[in-house]
């Protein structure tokens, strides 16, 4: 290629370029036209800031207040009263396990009793009538049904007493 034919070359890519340059260029005016006009209009009214209010302090006197700390209601002392476990009873077999963990497996009505069939973690099927103790939290057998056996647990009430707990071993579906 000669040098002739290169600079041709370059000022035919050079005006290729520039092109869609110089067709931008003319279609300013009407925008400066706008731009004036807006100009020329009155500008809105600015809204006044809110008024801020003073600060008002406030006395805090806790001498006419209950403490947070203490309770609401009297506590009744420990053994006044009330329901507790008994610490002199013999222990039943059944009160070594988690109620959670003891399943009603069924019923058997023998000599005139209905006893609830419980079965334990280990597999093995016990005999329980009310008045027998099971669970953990000191809970005695109050009714036994076709489909659940009744208990009432002692549990701790927080305050230092105890308090009786409804509870129930419900009948194994599977």
């Amino acid at each position: 290629m000669t040098q002739t034919s290169r600079r041709i070359l370059a000022a035919a890519v050079a005006a290729l370029l520039l092109a869609p340059l110089v067709g931008c260029s003319g279609g300013t005016a009407d925008l400066k036209h706008e731009l004036e006009e807006m100009k020329k209009r009155p500008g809105n009214r600015i809204e006044p800031l809110p008024e801020i209010k003073p600060y008002e302090s406030f006395v805090y006197d806790p001498s006419a207040l209950r403490s947070p700390f203490q309770p609401s209601v009297p506590v009744v002392a420990p053994g006044a009263g009330g329901v507790r476990p008994d610490a002199h009873r013999n222990r039943e077999f059944l009160e070594g396990f988690s109620l959670d963990t003891l399943k009603m497996v069924g019923t058997l009505r023998q000599g005139g009793k209905t006893y609830g069939l419980v079965q334990t973690k280990d597999g093995l099927i016990h005999k329980v009538l009310p008045g027998n103790y099971v669970g953990q939290n000191d809970g005695r057998v109050t009714t036994i049904g076709d489909s659940r056996i009744t208990v009432v647990e002692i549990v701790p009430d927080g305050m230092g007493g105890y308090m009786e707990r409804p509870a129930a071993i419900a009948l194994a579906t599977n």
